[in-house]
């Protein structure tokens, strides 16, 4: 187990937290890596794993909402480009721009010229930070990207957004990691029971999902952060708020690469929705998003299967139609959408949009974060900041910038020893990139440590699991600071295997039985791994 996990949860009761934030997904992490870095006593909880759910099942693009310009909400498109722009320069290595190859069907609700004009706005509001649209010509379009299906084209055009190189659960856990590393006491699976105020102090009632043990988290403040469970969270803690979710349900199937464009490529499925087809390194991405959904528990069925892979089909022109069988992995997850509730406390359905909002009841000293997409999520932790601090709570490095990646001189030390070892020599065969690449992606300055440890011990430079990318040292690595609780954390949150593996691969891989005895010892490596399997049967 992690000595880490333990570590904190005996820390979490101890003390009296300026801020308790309840909720791991990209809002919570945000919040707390912004606090901590500023000073403040940060505590963090989840009832399941860090980025467990909806900000673990995203299509890893961070995009300034071009759809949302058919609604005329201006303001928000400006809004998210100007964030996606923000991102963009604070993670150089990790948020990068990509193209998107878009081809309209003859007898589209609107011209392709016209929409054509609709991606010259949108780079006007994204302040031109990226490449310039291109209109293209259904010839263009075949000579280009030979998997397009032209036969039913009018046209179409190229624009700029951005993407993840990592997966989105990766970059949420990398906000928890960088504000542990400003003292926030975060622990995974540890859920709220619910919360009382007294004397100026909140108590929170809270289990270790994992032992059963009960305990008090008391704080000045309480964030909910709970993404798609923060209305049932204030219903426990008798909080009313203005805004409240409803859910859009989105789901991604991985399949293996079925083109070589590095782009990506978007359409508009049967009913009017976009769609989109990913690359992800040596597998694709396909998937749709937006179904309506009453309950934040979803699965994908199977009219979600033949839904994506029937467009795939009549919109690509495969050697060989793709069928339930080649599908690798899938991706299932609510978006919380947030609205106010009209005078009867019933939802607007018209009013569906990414945007975030921040409920604050300041007598109570509680927040309630709605909604948000990760293109915003610098936004979110900056306004959460300035709301704690009009609480009264007092931040001693209030100017400190909290985001980012590390300066240059770090960056230019980590590249200047990864040479003198020549760590790209140790990429793995199956690699899509250099480790060097990779190791400043992922670890930033520890990666620094990471190379002195295959640099005295070479064997710390194996391959475990086939196809996986990931290194004994990395391994080692997620045992000691990432708070690897359950096999799936790892597979599927701090790295992506499970969504590029097929399972059956997985669990065939001889080097997996060396890897739960790294991360759980070998005590407790066989119940690890009996323990996953019983969890991906369900």
């Amino acid at each position: 187990m992690s000595q880490l996990r333990d570590n904190n949860i005996k820390k979490l009761p101890q003390d009296v937290y300026d801020v308790l934030i309840i909720g791991g997904g990209i809002n919570g992490a945000v919040s707390a890596a912004a606090l901590a870095a500023k000073g403040a006593k940060v505590a963090l909880i989840d009832k399941g794993d860090f980025a467990g759910f909806t900000s673990s099942n995203s299509s890893n693009l961070a995009w300034g909402g071009i759809k949302y310009l058919e609604g005329h909400e201006y303001n928000l498109v400006n809004k998210l480009c100007k964030s996606r722009n923000h991102l963009m320069r604070s993670y150089p290595s990790t948020v990068k721009e990509i193209r998107f190859f878009t081809s309209i069907q003859k007898g589209f609700r609107f011209p392709a010229l016209f929409v054509y004009l609709g991606t010259i706005l949108y780079w006007f509001m994204g302040r031109f930070f990226t490449k310039s649209p291109q209109y293209l010509t259904t010839k263009k379009i075949k000579s280009l990207e030979p998997v397009v299906d032209t036969k039913n084209v009018e046209a179409g055009f190229e624009y700029s957004d951005s993407f993840l190189l990592d997966n989105d659960a990766r970059f949420v856990f990398n906000f928890i990691r960088y504000s542990m590393s400003h003292g926030c006491i975060a622990a995974n699976y540890v859920s709220s029971q619910g919360s009382t105020r007294a004397d100026g102090v909140w108590t929170t009632k809270a289990v270790d999902e994992i032992s059963n043990e009960q305990f008090n988290i008391r704080s000045k403040v309480i964030i909910n952060a709970a993404g798609p469970f923060v209305d049932p969270l204030n219903d426990v803690n008798n909080q009313t708020t203005a805004h409240h979710h409803v859910f859009s349900k989105g789901i991604h199937l991985i399949v293996d690469k079925i083109t070589n464009s590095h782009k990506v490529l978007t359409f508009f499925a049967d009913d009017g929705r976009l769609f989109f087809v990913i690359p992800m390194g040596p597998k694709t991405c396909i998937g749709t998003t937006d179904t309506q959904v009453h309950s934040p528990y979803s699965e994908v069925t199977d009219e979600d299967r033949n839904f994506v892979l029937g467009n795939a089909n009549k919109l690509l022109d495969l050697e060989k139609e793709l069928t339930k069988d080649d599908i690798i992995a899938e991706r299932c997850g609510v978006r919380p959408l947030a609205i106010k509730k009209d005078g009867n406390g019933q939802a607007d359905w018209v009013q569906l949009s990414r945007k975030h909002a921040i409920d604050t009841n300041k007598d109570k000293q509680y927040l309630s974060i709605f909604g948000g997409k990760l293109t915003d999520c610098i936004n979110v932790g900056d306004e959460v900041a300035d709301l704690v601090t009009s609480l009264g709570i007092n931040l001693p490095h209030k100017d400190y910038k909290w985001y980012g990646e590390p300066d240059d001189t770090v960056k230019n030390e980590f590249l200047h020893r990864a040479k003198l070892m020549n760590l790209d020599g140790l990429t793995p065969i199956t690699s899509t990139e250099p480790l060097s690449k990779r190791f400043w992606r992922r670890y930033g300055r520890n990666s620094i440590n990471m190379l002195e440890k295959i640099r005295e011990v070479p064997e710390k430079a194996e391959l475990l699991i086939k196809h996986s990318e990931y290194l004994r040292v990395e391994i080692e690595h997620a045992a000691e600071r990432e708070m690897i609780t359950k096999l799936s954390d790892f597979l599927r949150r701090r790295s992506k295997i499970s969504l590029v593996v097929r399972t059956q691969d997985i669990l065939n891989d001889p080097g997996l039985q060396e890897v739960c005895q790294i991360l759980f010892g070998k005590e407790n490596a066989q119940s690890k791994l009996q323990e996953y399997i019983d969890e991906i049967s369900k």
